[in-house]
């Protein structure tokens, strides 16, 4: 994955948005960006989305060509009618993109919803990564 590089310091296999793309704020608008972590290990890629009080099926998670986007299109409130005091959060939509390589394997991309974090584990294909290469100023 690579974001305007590569994220995670260098490393291959995935990357955030680009420019000239609105990703992680609310479709129509706005600037929520949800927060999202990403760790590598020696297997995958575990990108950790914070989405407290969703439901799983309203996550949607989509693979074309080379970007992954998930996103949350949040839906008309059943309490937004009641008599609240005091309101500092509430469920906005999102989409976030990431770009992954060929060293992904696509097909074993999986996801999990748990305790208000919504888990996209991207697999690494064994012995695809490139050793990392020092190129020497002359």
């Amino acid at each position: 994955m690579h974001h305007q590089g590569r994220c995670g310091h260098g490393h291959p296999g995935m990357g955030y948005g680009h420019p000239g793309k609105r990703f992680g704020r609310p479709f129509g608008g706005g600037s929520f960006r949800v927060p999202v972590n990403v760790l590598k290990t020696d297997s995958s890629y575990e990108i950790f989305v914070i989405a407290p009080d969703r439901a799983k099926d309203d996550f949607k998670i989509s693979l074309k060509g080379n970007e992954l986007n998930v996103s949350y299109q949040a839906k008309e409130e059943a309490d937004q009618n009641k008599n609240w005091i005091r309101t500092e959060f509430k469920k906005a939509s999102f989409e976030r993109s990431f770009f992954i390589d060929e060293t992904i394997d696509s097909a074993a991309i999986r996801a999990e919803y748990q305790n208000g974090i919504l888990q996209v584990t991207l697999p690494i294909i064994p012995g695809s990564e490139q050793p990392t290469q020092e190129i020497f100023v002359a």
